[in-house]
């Protein structure tokens, strides 16, 4: 649900799974149906998580990566428990930048400079209480892995200049905040830099109402 660019669709599909990508944004769609063009298992949909159009009691596993805070979400957890099969699973998955990286805090640091009360939303707060509204599923164990990304320093800033959440902040201060991210980062000639992230899974399975 929620496909993207398939950042999720293709580790899936890599692992042999039968993939129905939801993804309603034509340009994301796009590139997604490019990076799994060698994965027959990979089919792609125009569609929205609240309305997907697929079969009733089709799939095993519902998944959001890093897009059931950006979903109504009440309509998308009906619709995921329609077409699950009884016993099925929803995992609601987010990468998060450790803030606890010395990078990441002084990152933090001058966004706060610039927005004293800068708040990322939902998607860093405990997802159970909001997989679990209306009693269509069970949160069964919450999973966390951190890791370290390899990224090159342009094209990591050029990540920051898309951040949803910091443009629709920002406003007027987004290219001063970008200049102040840019002077943290070590030099381009330097190389690659690591990143450090954490990954935080919310396994809910399907209740039945029989």
């Amino acid at each position: 649900m929620g496909a993207g660019t398939g950042n999720l669709t293709v580790p899936l599909a890599l692992r042999g799974f039968q993939v129905s990508a939801v993804e309603p944004n034509t340009a994301m769609r796009r590139i997604g149906q490019q990076r799994t063009g060698a994965f027959p298992s990979v089919t792609w949909h125009n569609t929205r998580a609240e309305d997907t159009g697929l079969p009733a009691s089709h799939f095993d596993v519902v998944t959001f990566g890093s897009s059931f805070n950006v979903v109504e979400q009440e309509h998308a957890l009906r619709e995921s428990w329609r077409i699950l099969c009884q016993g099925g699973w929803l995992a609601c998955l987010w990468n998060f930048r450790d803030l606890n990286d010395p990078l990441q805090q002084r990152i933090e640091k001058l966004i706060h400079t610039f927005l004293p009360g800068y708040r990322y939303g939902t998607r860093r707060e405990d997802q159970a209480p909001f997989m679990e509204a209306g009693h269509l599923f069970r949160v069964v164990e919450i999973l966390e892995h951190n890791h370290v990304q390899t990224v090159d320093p342009v094209d990591w800033l050029e990540a920051w200049r898309s951040h949803a959440t910091l443009r629709r902040h920002a406003g007027d201060c987004l290219a001063s905040i970008l200049d102040g991210i840019r002077m943290l980062l070590p030099d381009v000639s330097t190389g690659p830099m690591e990143v450090r992230y954490i990954t935080r899974a919310w396994l809910a399975q399907r209740v039945s109402r029989e």
